[in-house]
């Protein structure tokens, strides 16, 4: 979504209007994705409006692209909460992701690189060593990366949005609830998938991916916390 302001506004008006607009989606994408602002949360349009100094409609824009990326639950008459899937939609969303992604291996595979293949083993060196220095924020968005980076390689624009959605909106349930201290790491599972499509085995890099897929959908959901938004979102000041 062009979140694009209103165009009878200056421009230099409408420039700093979109940067707010671009940092607000940013930064609620990130809390949310690490564990900031938990599920269930409500984004008050109100509170939003002040934090960030937006008019209702353009925090509306914002809303909306966050509820298309699967982060973000939009309800009638109640207003914007952080994503909270049941167990049913997790499992089925899995379900779904296993298709989807392991047919994207299947097309991708054969045409990969060198240099592609290393890209992706850099992203898992980077999700291991947020693991390795306590740093969960940056494991737990890297974890959900790699998954889109995939997608990106099909230069198909519609698998990665929906690739995003799924991926954004499962690890809702599971990052709350895996351990940095536990003995199976997305990036060990992620690597095997690496060297599987490093070496053209396009079988295998499959059955790691619906192996390690498998594992993340046996991960529960995690538990509801609130907090006041003003505590997590608007900190940061350029």
């Amino acid at each position: 979504m062009n979140l694009v302001p209103h165009k009878d506004r200056h421009p230099s008006t409408a420039h700093r209007a979109q940067a707010l607009a671009d940092r607000m989606y940013s930064e609620i994408y990130d809390a949310i994705m690490g564990l900031k602002l938990g599920a269930e949360t409500k984004l008050t349009e109100r509170d939003l409006c002040e934090i960030y100094h937006l008019p209702r409609h353009q925090v509306r824009q914002v809303l909306a692209k966050l509820e298309a990326d699967g982060v973000v639950d939009v309800k009638a008459n109640r207003g914007a909460f952080i994503a909270n899937p049941d167990e049913r939609e997790a499992q089925e969303m899995f379900e779904l992701r296993t298709f989807l992604e392991c047919a994207l291996l299947e097309k991708i595979a054969p045409h990969l690189d060198a240099q592609a293949c290393q890209r992706l083993a850099d992203m898992v060196q980077e999700e291991r060593l947020a693991w390795r220095t306590g740093d969960r924020e940056g494991w737990i968005r890297l974890s959900a990366q790699f998954h889109v980076e995939l997608a990106k390689l099909s230069g198909n624009q519609t698998l990665v949005l929906a690739v995003k959605k799924y991926v954004s909106r499962t690890t809702l349930m599971i990052s709350g609830n895996h351990p940095m201290a536990s003995g199976s790491c997305s990036f060990d599972e992620h690597q095997a998938i690496v060297d599987a499509l490093s070496s053209g085995d396009s079988e295998v890099a499959v059955e790691r991916m619906r192996e390690h897929l498998q594992h993340c959908a046996t991960r529960t959901p995690q538990k509801v916390h609130r907090v006041d938004l003003r505590n997590v979102l608007g900190t940061k000041r350029s």
